[in-house]
């Protein structure tokens, strides 16, 4: 739960379009809504920020103290936060600069706001500088407005093609540049982050389709058992797999960059050619069911 002071600062923020008085007054501030890695509730903390091109820099500065802020742990969890600038919202996908970059980044924000140089001074932890970016997939341009069950399940599958391509790209762009000599093996933070997100996004999917899609298509439609009891099988096929890239995306580094690259091919393998076969099933029945729903006893107009 966020201070007393937190939630003061969090209510006027929302309350007055991004703007606060006391020690924040006049400074650029933001709100960060993380997913807690053990709890699974939703946290908002107010944070400093720095632009960087199109990006939004924080800085897991906790004070100048000696431990990552509790922020910092949940985003390594769960990459896909919510960001509340002024009167705008959006998700994003939360990566810690690495290396080069990091030591560029945060002069950047030292030049911006100098009591981070302070911070870092005051402290041997190094103080993580973490890139806030658009959550959505480079180049992603959805389907257009969604009128119909059928166009909103297709809006999610090319979403998570998006998603499993930039990750394979990423993945062979890492392959194929060369590497430090003598540098350990690993996969960088960013590609750690995205596919981990893309891992998520899938499972919560599956799950929603599993508990309440494909129930409520059955009963109107129980000749296709076979099918559903296909997409089922496949389900728990493609969770085998993604059981077998969590167990690489558990450590902050992936350790194990060549089976990593194998098991996101096999995930792109059973998970493109299972999507195939759901369109090629589902989607003539759903062609007609509006969405958004309309509510038990709403009148459809014409």
């Amino acid at each position: 739960m966020p201070t007393s002071f937190h939630q003061s600062v969090i209510d006027e923020f929302r309350a007055n379009g991004g703007k606060v008085g006391g020690p924040f007054e006049g400074g650029d501030l933001l709100l960060l809504t993380t997913t807690g890695a053990r709890s699974g509730a939703s946290r908002t903390t107010p944070l400093g920020y720095v632009r960087h091109g199109e990006s939004l820099l924080v800085v897991g500065s906790n004070l100048g103290g000696p431990r990552h802020p509790g922020w910092y742990h949940n985003l390594l969890a769960h990459p896909v936060v919510r960001v509340e600038v002024g009167t705008s919202n959006f998700e994003a996908l939360a990566v810690p600069a690495e290396g080069a970059r990091r030591d560029e980044l945060f002069a950047h924000v030292v030049r911006a706001v100098p009591g981070y140089g302070d911070y870092q001074r005051g402290t041997s932890r190094r103080l993580p500088v973490v890139v806030l970016e658009r959550a959505e997939p480079e180049g992603w341009q959805g389907p257009g407005e969604v009128r119909t069950l059928a166009g909103k399940l297709l809006e999610v599958h090319t979403w998570l093609r998006a998603q499993l391509r930039q990750v394979r790209a990423e993945t062979e762009a890492y392959f194929a540049a060369p590497g430090p000599a003598g540098a350990p093996p690993g996969l960088g933070l960013q590609i750690r982050q995205r596919c981990l997100a893309f891992c998520q996004a899938l499972e919560f999917h599956h799950v929603s389709e599993d508990g309440h899609l494909f129930p409520g298509i059955a009963r109107h439609h129980p000749h296709l058992t076979d099918v559903f009891d296909r997409l089922a099988d496949e389900h728990r096929t493609i969770a085998r797999v993604q059981g077998d890239l969590a167990a690489l995306l558990a450590e902050v580094h992936i350790t194990d960059p060549e089976r990593f690259r194998t098991e996101l091919a096999a995930m792109s393998a059973e998970l493109n050619a299972h999507l195939d076969y759901e369109e090629e099933a589902l989607l003539p029945l759903l062609a007609d069911v509006p969405w958004p729903p309309v509510p038990p006893g709403a009148a459809i107009s014409s």
